[in-house]
């Protein structure tokens, strides 16, 4: 009796894991991490410094932006085998999937430009000119617009999908880094790393509706850089990962205001959600492990070590 208690209690556990994949930037790896145990069951090689990465829409791939490799794999998801590589422009860096998951929006950072693929044929559809040093990169929810961030030009790009032209520059803080949508798609929240702030964008009218700056007692103003951001998808928090601050701001997404700070690893860089966004994972690049928050209590609550250099997070959820 006792056996079959244990046998159902640890299928229960499986059948209840959410997947983690985590890309290791120096190790050229790819961790793959179960919720819960939160241990690393599995750890693959990929190509040469890998950054970002994200699913596709049925979860058998994970595409991996190959910086170093100038190209984006795509890895299965069951047997971590790269089952063949999509041509993405020189150093590929972050990209972003259109909801019809087949073209693939790739900030190309050397270039100047962001690549197109089409994820079916495999070929590229169009490459499109925007300003210097391109890294954010981000798709509505109802796909008619995708949005690059660049570096040194200090603009977020606003790009209509089916033109595939620019129609819209947006300037912000120094060296843009990441954009996140709401759910819904009526705001976008951007990260300027060097200038220290956030500005929340109306999507409609393309205006700011909110800027924020972050303040840690104890840290340099100048080690507070944001970067990654994700939104929970009922509107009630932002989290924002503050690069080597070692910390992640926890900000009320309505009021805009900043709730509270939780120190994580060293220099986070990326987040993601896990458990039905009960859970949130960081990327804390240089202690080379991945930080877990408890969303509900708003509390770090353990450490996973993983490869060097982690970079980017994607979630398969438990089915």
């Amino acid at each position: 009796m006792k056996k079959l208690i244990l046998t159902s209690i640890l299928t229960a556990s499986i059948l209840n894991a959410d997947t983690i994949f985590v890309s290791n930037e120096k190790d050229n790896t790819i961790s793959v991490i179960d919720s819960v145990t939160n241990k690393v069951v599995k750890t693959y090689e990929v190509g040469q410094r890998p950054r970002g990465i994200l699913l596709t829409k049925d979860y058998s791939k994970l595409y991996i932006c190959a910086s170093d490799d100038d190209t984006v794999q795509a890895m299965d998801t069951k047997t971590g085998e790269i089952l063949y590589n999509l041509p993405s422009g020189e150093d590929p860096e972050q990209f972003a999937l259109h909801p019809d998951g087949k073209e693939l929006y790739i900030s190309n950072e050397n270039d100047g430009i962001v690549t197109v693929v089409d994820t079916v044929e495999k070929a590229v559809i169009s490459q499109i000119e925007v300003g210097l040093e391109p890294e954010g990169m981000a798709v509505s929810p109802d796909g008619s617009v995708a949005i690059n961030t660049s570096e040194t030009s200090n603009f977020l790009h606003w790009i209509d999908t089916k033109t595939k032209k620019i129609i819209h520059n947006t300037l912000v803080d120094q060296r843009p880094r990441h954009i996140e949508f709401s759910k819904n798609g009526d705001m976008i929240w951007a990260s300027s790393e060097i200038g220290g702030t956030i500005v929340v964008v109306n999507t409609k009218t393309k205006e700011s509706v909110a800027k924020l700056g972050f303040k840690i007692p104890g840290i340099f103003k100048d080690l507070i850089q944001p970067v990654g951001i994700k939104l929970t998808s009922d509107g009630k928090y932002a989290f924002v990962a503050l690069g080597p601050a070692n910390h992640v701001a926890v900000i009320d997404a309505k009021t805009y205001k900043v709730i509270k700070y939780l120190l994580v690893g060293k220099r986070v860089w990326q987040l993601d959600f896990a458990q039905n966004e009960k859970k949130l994972y960081t990327t804390n690049g240089v202690s080379g492990d991945v930080s877990v928050i408890d969303v509900d209590s708003l509390k770090v609550e353990k450490t996973i070590k993983v490869g060097r250099y982690p970079w980017g997070l994607a979630v398969i959820p438990s089915k």
